[in-house]
């Protein structure tokens, strides 16, 4: 969820005045968005390219092929508009995606947003997705956490012990991508970090996303290595740039800024 004002010129409602979880759709020519409270915005999809990712955050987070160049198993916390489903189910055809929505509301828009149905690849569950990674024997390359409500990310989804269940369901050579949201000084951002960092020790990245000053996007994995170097990382984004459509070099030098940045007042 990015942190601009919303909404933009030239949208209208499509769904409006509901309870705050009740998820709102504004449409216009070229774009259609979800959102909870009028301002802050979950999801964007273009009409004329559906499983592009149009929120920069969204393109951050697609870093976690720099780390698990291959994901076999993909789970996604939050469905929201589907930008990261609809684009990995496209991109990454041998993944198989498990994606965990709470909001039963959330899910009935999924053909408004141009989800696919569930098929062999993927499948959509409605689950608490703290209940769902605490009780499932599956393990998982990739794990995506993008789960928000009216308030933001939910306590349950960014306290110690779900970081722990998150650890717990990643393969050997997984990662963990979390779209955390704050200013810079926000102590609530600075608590978060804490806490990944306290589960996954020095094996943690932080980089600011793409057009969002208020969005930062934590990458975790569990083999204990140091990040890459930028010159590895951009080898990479490059051996992927015939498959995708987003500029994983943004990413890898996103990456290598955080790597440079002071976070010691933000859970260090």
């Amino acid at each position: 969820m990015p942190s601009f004002n919303w909404p933009l010129p030239g949208l209208r409602a499509f769904r409006s005045g509901a309870a705050p979880d009740m998820p709102d759709v504004m449409e216009s020519e070229h774009l259609i968005s979800l959102h909870f409270d009028g301002r802050s915005v979950q999801s964007i999809m273009s009409r004329a390219a559906p499983d592009a990712l149009v929120l920069g955050y969204t393109r951050t987070m697609m870093g976690f092929l720099l780390l698990q160049p291959a994901p076999e198993r993909i789970c996604m916390i939050g469905l929201g508009g589907g930008s990261l489903t609809k684009y990995c189910y496209r991109h990454l055809p041998e993944a198989s995606i498990t994606v965990v929505e709470i909001n039963p509301e959330v899910i009935a828009l999924r053909e408004r947003f141009c989800i696919p149905p569930d098929d062999e690849r993927l499948s959509v569950v409605c689950a608490d997705a703290a209940q769902y990674l605490s009780t499932t024997a599956q393990t998982f390359d990739a794990l995506l956490l993008d789960g928000f409500n009216a308030d933001g990310v939910p306590p349950e989804l960014s306290d110690a012990a779900f970081y722990e269940a998150c650890h717990s369901r990643l393969s050997a050579h997984g990662v963990l991508v979390a779209n955390l949201l704050g200013e810079d000084d926000s102590p609530q951002l600075g608590e978060n970090i804490a806490r990944i960092r306290g589960v996954f020790d020095s094996s943690v990245a932080l980089a600011p996303a793409e057009d969002s000053a208020g969005n930062i996007i934590a990458f975790a994995w569990k083999n204990g290595a140091p990040l890459p170097s930028l010159e590895t990382l951009t080898k990479q984004a490059v051996q992927h740039a015939a498959q995708h459509d987003v500029d994983l070099v943004q990413a890898a030098v996103r990456m290598e800024i955080g790597s440079n940045c002071d976070w010691m007042h933000q859970g260090a």
